[in-house]
């Protein structure tokens, strides 16, 4: 049998779904460095990519164990902006279909912005239905941020069609008509939460990043309304903004 080339077997180890266990066990025995670098890389991304399938299944546990209890359409809510001095609160509501598969799932300050992008793409586009609750700093300071978040949640989960039949709720309990389940830390432990959670912030920081335009001294397109060194300056420099959550205490004295 002909020796493959070392770009040869880089190819065919990509385009492999599953392994071929005779051919792995071959390049294991050739000799070429190239080879055996070629494979070990295959290797460590084969058991990445492992981890990733252990972990997604795990994160998949709430919402498998209510499919057995009978419940189908089942949201998962979340949301993103509390602790910003600017900007508004925003609440995501998602009803992923059973087969839905996206490993690497977690918790969307855990990823990065182009993970985020990307992950926001395929949720979209696959979800059985989805809905975002924008509530404005006005109103933060109207209600208070946690009632704003509430009500961000409200908002989004109304919106869903089909209606749901289970909630599975980041950390906040809601007076809702659904029986429901509050998660600590639900973005990490539950795909359905995390996918809600990459809605809400993936939402949100385009809304900062259009605030910005108009206030570009700001900053938000880089801090998206935290409370930075560089936005306390500006802060204090320019004053607020509309956008400025004035019941929040750094912003209080630069009113």
């Amino acid at each position: 049998m002909k020796k493959l080339t070392i770009e040869e077997i880089s190819q065919t180890l990509v385009n492999q779904v599953e392994a071929d266990e005779e051919f792995i066990q071959t390049l294991k025995k050739d000799e070429r460095k190239g080879v055996q670098r070629i494979l070990e890389r295959w290797e460590k991304q084969q058991e990445k990519e492992q981890q990733l399938h252990k972990k997604y299944i795990e994160m998949t546990s709430f919402e498998r164990s209510l499919r057995t209890q009978g419940f189908q359409y089942i949201a998962g809510i979340d949301e993103a902006g509390r602790g910003p001095l600017a900007g508004p609160v925003v609440a995501a509501a998602v009803i992923l279909p059973e087969d839905f598969y996206l490993p690497g799932i977690d918790d969307s300050k855990k990823l990065n912005e182009q993970k985020r992008d990307e992950y926001f793409e395929k949720i979209t586009t696959e979800a059985l239905a989805f809905g975002v609750g924008i509530i404005d700093a006005a109103e933060i300071d109207r209600i208070n941020i946690l009632e704003a978040a509430k009500k961000a949640m409200l908002s989004a989960i109304i919106q869903l069609r089909p209606n749901p039949d289970y909630l599975l709720i980041d950390a906040v309990k809601l007076d809702v008509p659904y029986p429901y389940e509050a998660l600590i830390k639900g973005d990490a432990r539950s795909a359905t939460i995390a996918a809600a959670s990459i809605i809400a912030k993936v939402t949100r920081d385009r809304m900062m990043i259009e605030i910005d335009r108009e206030y570009p001294q700001y900053n938000f397109a880089s801090n998206m309304g935290y409370g930075t060194a560089e936005h306390l300056e500006a802060l204090k420099r320019y004053g607020a903004t509309p956008y400025h959550r004035k019941t929040f205490a750094p912003v209080k004295q630069y009113l």
